[in-house]
């Protein structure tokens, strides 16, 4: 699909991560304003509340858009989504009779300061990644052998919404328990081994009923769309507590995600087979569409005080093992009932290269071979005031898909109170 052109002339740059063919969703504000909903358009932000308030875009009765998150226009069902981006792409494209009237109602992004696009009602973490999986087994077992389930079932562990923060958001570093080899008792103390995890975030917009599970192909239609995710760990303290029951404290302090909700209709034209798998899944979790997108990924890391950041990831979304779809219909499977607003993590998104590896975990080889950034500085893990920027496009005929940056800073632990 080529480039569609829109009347905002920013909009039709190569450059540009929101031409005409995205129109991702997020929530704004002004100085002196009440955060609100509005759509990217290039370099402006389409006031979706202060159309509504004007009479010239209306889904329900009641106003949806004059609220701090999406999830009003997540419940209104797939048919309503289809509709809301229609009228969009009919104010905006080029050579619109509506340019005159629209254009009030474009604020520059560079005024606005973006909050979370939506309210968080739970959210999943899955381990989808089978290199990623692969080079974890071989870092923390010796053998890059998949466990058992792994080639049968999407793992995935129940996470904190409530630790879900918009890109910008700074981290503090997490404080918890960890136990050295040679100790007889562990310790209390701010994490030494802090790391990223680069995914992607699917969010569900079409709940489905308590007891009742969806198939796969149900689970795709109930996507609403999907962020960047850097799912933060501390790999020290989650190698002290994760037995028996996986993943705590170590993953409860941070999850960031970019401020865009690029929307699963967008990704369209980029949809890709999933693996051919290796064993044969079960049957319920079989569908008939495409499930993964080509997605191009990057991870780049800037020190405090630094010019410019370094990459250190490139990698690519068609990575995953398993999709968002058959993530959710598992999920789903034993009657665990799915609300507008849940989010669903990839887990973390590997290649087969060290240059594609989407944790430091990986990249450092749990800290026994350090990397150089190009500031010349070392690393192994996160160290305080460092800078982690997740970015992600979809690459189209003269265009890119893009979901904003993901970017988190780790502050200096907190000391716990005496």
């Amino acid at each position: 699909m080529p480039l569609m052109k829109s009347w905002v002339a920013s909009a039709n740059s190569a450059e540009t991560p929101f031409p005409l063919n995205n129109l991702p969703y997020g929530v704004f504000s002004r100085a002196g304003e009440d955060p609100r909903c509005g759509v990217a358009i290039g370099d402006m932000i389409l006031d979706m509340a202060a159309l509504e308030a004007a009479g010239l875009i209306a889904l329900d009765a009641e106003a949806v858009f004059d609220l701090p998150f999406w999830n009003q226009v997540m419940e209104l069902a797939p048919e309503v989504w289809a509709k809301l981006r229609g009228h969009l792409h009919a104010m905006l494209v080029d050579g619109s009779g509506d340019q005159a009237t629209i254009a009030p109602y474009l604020v520059p992004q560079a005024d606005a300061q973006l909050h979370m696009p939506f309210m968080v009602s739970e959210y999943t973490d899955f381990y989808a990644g089978r290199q990623h999986a692969q080079n974890m087994g071989a870092i923390l077992r010796g053998s890059p052998d998949l466990p058992a389930n792994w080639l049968h079932i999407p793992i995935g562990y129940n996470g904190r919404a409530s630790s879900v923060v918009v890109s910008g958001t700074q981290i503090n570093r997490p404080n918890g328990q960890t136990k050295a080899p040679d100790a007889d008792m562990p310790s209390f103390g701010p994490s030494k081994r802090l790391d990223i995890e680069l995914e992607i975030g699917a969010i569900v917009g079409t709940p489905s009923e308590f007891g009742a599970p969806v198939t796969v192909d149900q689970a795709d239609a109930m996507i609403f769309g999907f962020v960047l995710l850097n799912d933060w760990s501390a790999r020290d303290i989650q190698a002290w507590e994760y037995q028996p029951l996986g993943p705590f404290q170590g993953k409860a302090f941070g999850t960031s995600i970019s401020p865009w909700i690029v929307t699963k209709a967008a990704l369209e034209p980029f949809r890709v087979p999933t693996p051919a798998c290796e064993k044969a899944l079960l049957p319920y979790l079989d569908g008939t569409i495409d499930g993964l997108y080509d997605i191009a990924l990057e991870v780049l890391m800037q020190p405090e005080g630094a010019a410019k950041p370094t990459s250190i990831c490139k990698t690519n979304a068609k990575r995953l093992y398993y999709s968002a779809a058959e993530q959710l219909c598992h999920h789903a499977s034993g009657g665990c009932g799915m609300n507008a607003g849940d989010l669903l993590g990839s887990g973390t998104i590997s290649g087969p290269e060290k240059s594609e590896f989407g944790s430091l975990m990986e990249l450092s080889w749990a800290g026994r071979a350090p990397f150089t950034l190009d500031t010349g500085e070392i690393r192994t893990f996160i160290e305080d005031n460092d800078t982690l920027i997740l970015r992600g496009a979809a690459l189209g005929d003269g265009y890119q898909i893009g979901f904003g940056t993901c970017t988190g800073k780790i502050r200096p632990a907190v000391k716990f109170p005496a």
